[in-house]
């Protein structure tokens, strides 16, 4: 039972644990450092792993925000893992699964001094996977998955457009869309479909272009 349901718990105990951060978080954002509170549309989540807040104030979210963004990577990763099993293509599945825990460290270090290489790096693992499994869910008959892997993928990329503008006032906004869109299309992706949904696939040809 505790292996079936493994992802569903882990991100369930790490939504838990970053709830208990953003109430405790004291207050303060980019724009204006006498905010009180955690505001949704104007702190990013990594605020809330900092000693302290942006108000100056010590920040007693941090050990909390801690130990959901160890959890979040590795419930993930497990994800990954069970999705390469169900795919019949050796070579998207190769990725998908040590993509996926690859990501682990690099998510993790992402609250440190190291916060922006990192999260380049996380990113672009765990969306490398997403992509791949977005061209397979393609090659099947799962039309709702057809179009949350699409919606997902165009919130990526406008947010990386965001962020390459330095928009800042929407992309705090994007960045909590993309967690809650990614995170449900990964849930539905690990208990809504199975090895036979997969199994009339041709093989995935994925082509790097060279520079």
């Amino acid at each position: 039972m505790l292996k079936k349901y493994a992802v569903l718990i882990g991100i369930i105990v790490s939504c838990v644990f970053m709830a208990i951060a953003i109430w405790l978080y004291p207050g303060g954002t980019r724009f204006d450092e006498t905010t009180v509170g955690f505001s949704w549309g104007k702190n990013f989540i990594s605020n809330l792993f900092a000693e302290r807040a942006l108000n100056g104030a010590e920040n007693p979210a941090m050990v909390w925000a801690y130990l959901g963004m160890i959890l979040f990577p590795v419930s993930y990763a497990i994800f990954f893992v069970n999705m390469a099993k169900k795919i019949p293509d050796k070579n998207a599945a190769f990725i998908i699964k040590y993509g996926g825990l690859a990501n682990i460290p690099f998510t993790f270090l992402t609250v440190t001094h190291l916060h922006d290489l990192m999260l380049i790096i996380s990113s672009s693992l765990f969306w490398t996977c997403i992509i791949c499994i977005t061209v397979i869910i393609f090659k099947t008959k799962l039309q709702l998955f057809k179009l949350l892997c699409v919606i997902c993928v165009l919130l990526f990329y406008y947010g990386v457009y965001l962020w390459g503008t330095s928009n800042w006032d929407l992309l705090p906004i994007i960045q909590k869309v993309n967690f809650v869109t990614s995170t449900l299309l990964i849930l539905g992706l690990e208990y809504f479909t199975k090895a036979e949904d997969f199994a009339g696939i041709k093989r995935v040809k994925i082509k790097i272009r060279k520079q």
